[in-house]
């Protein structure tokens, strides 16, 4: 076992304790994890991501809805949007080659890492917003698209239009945001499954790993200030995003 295999096995760890933590971020890791450090193709590693983080989110929501965090209702209406999204998008992976989507997943890492320091120095007050169910269900579906296409959850774009559009508080858009993020893995995965084949060892001991960050997570979410965390996060994402744009770049033009 190589180290860098190691290495990705110990940051599959951080998926899950991000999600857990602030509802979002550590699936947008799980597709370089799986292609740099564990040796999956990237095609291949869109479909693992979607069950990866599929498994952690449920785990996840089931113990936010504990704590009363989960709004049920919010997360049917912005996920059955999102499920129409990822059989949607699944379809677009095959579209493109591998360097592509490496470099579109660099590009979208570094958007959701601007998104959480940004989020992070305007931070969302817990005063209660009007719902806009319109807006909420556009906001699905496109968070759906993303999450077939690209396999990552989207918790960065779902907390925050549960709040603006759903009217939910910070803590309740946490808990249903990986409700909604596992509605939307599961439409992804169905739809994947049917175009590529799953090295189902490597998913399984990522899987493992990641839901047992997430109940650690999850844990820490009620007991330290999650900005702390986000802004570290969105350091590492950053990191993440220059090595996927530079590398993959050259490689395109």
């Amino acid at each position: 076992m190589s180290i860098l295999f190691i290495i990705g096995l110990i940051l599959s760890a951080v998926i899950g304790l991000s999600l857990g933590l602030i509802g979002g971020g550590g699936s947008i890791l799980t597709v370089p994890i799986l292609v740099y450090l564990l040796g999956v193709d990237p095609h291949e590693a869109v479909g693992m991501s979607l069950a990866v983080v599929g498994a952690t989110s449920i785990l996840g929501a089931y113990l936010h809805w504990r704590k009363d965090n989960v709004d049920l209702s919010s997360g049917l209406l912005f996920g059955v949007a999102g499920i129409v999204g990822a059989f949607i998008g699944s379809p677009l992976t095959k579209m493109v080659s591998a360097e592509a989507l490496l470099l579109i997943f660099g590009i979208l890492m570094f958007v959701v890492a601007v998104s959480m320091i940004w989020r992070r120095k305007q931070a969302v007050s817990d005063k209660l917003h009007k719902p806009h169910p319109t807006q909420g269900v556009l906001a699905g579906l496109g968070v759906g698209i993303l999450t077939g296409f690209l396999g990552v959850g989207g918790g960065f774009l779902i907390v925050p239009a549960l709040v603006f559009f759903g009217g939910l508080s910070m803590k309740k858009a946490i808990g249903t945001s990986l409700f909604v993020i596992f509605l939307n893995c599961i439409a992804g995965l169905v739809a994947h499954l049917s175009q590529t084949a799953f090295d189902w060892q490597i998913t399984l001991e990522v899987m493992a790993l990641a839901v047992g960050g997430a109940i650690v997570g999850t844990i820490l979410s009620h007991r330290i200030a999650a900005d702390r965390l986000q802004s570290m996060f969105a350091v590492l994402v950053l990191g993440v995003a220059a090595f996927l744009i530079v590398k993959n770049y050259t490689v395109i033009f």
